[in-house]
């Protein structure tokens, strides 16, 4: 199991994100209340503006401050490692 870090020392598992969105738009906030509402939001901004919403397969909602590019690169970088360790084992 692979984790990426979503900023403060936080890590969330890369295969269970879903999607990783920009918290700008209407129906993401409408996402964020709704989540907020049933106890589903995991807030790691450290008091800090939301730049990035990560959406998991547990409907969880996890709410970061770093930006959507950077944890896209960060689990991007981590796809292809795992893409090499398997060539490497074959």
């Amino acid at each position: 199991m692979k984790f990426i870090n979503i900023g403060y020392g936080n890590m969330v598992a890369a295969e269970r994100i879903v999607a990783l969105v920009s918290p700008d738009s209407a129906p993401i906030k409408r996402i964020i209340q709704d989540a907020k509402d049933a106890g589903r939001v995991i807030d790691v901004t450290c008091g800090r503006k939301t730049r990035a919403v990560i959406i998991t397969d547990s409907d969880h909602v996890i709410l970061s401050a770093l930006q959507c590019e950077t944890v896209a690169n960060r689990l991007y970088d981590d796809s292809i490692a795992d893409d090499d360790e398997e060539d490497a084992e074959n």
